[in-house]
């Protein structure tokens, strides 16, 4: 079974629910059902500020990344701090 699976049946979403893959500053991500959820699912390399900042300016209902792809970036944000400051609302994990 895909990660991106496991994570929609951990937050009770169909498993049946469109998936798009856009690039965001060189990143992949999984956006499911629209913007219903947003997956960056690399396990490596640096989560910068400005790919937090375009993310977090979709506004995604939720955002899920895994521990191992998230290394604060020189300026000390994250994925959930700049969701934070952008999209209130998001709802961010990691797994």
């Amino acid at each position: 079974m895909r990660i991106l699976d496991n994570v929609n049946l951990l937050w009770g979403d169909d498993l049946t629910l469109p998936i798009n893959r856009k690039t965001i500053s060189g990143r992949k991500v999984l956006f499911v059902d629209g913007n219903t959820l947003a997956a960056c699912l690399d396990e490596d390399g640096e989560i910068a500020e400005e790919f937090c900042k375009q993310l977090a300016g979709r506004e995604p209902l939720r955002v899920v990344s895994r521990d191992s792809g998230i290394k604060v970036g020189s300026a000390g944000t994250n994925v959930k701090q700049m969701s934070k400051l952008i999209s209130l609302h998001t709802e961010v994990k990691s797994i």
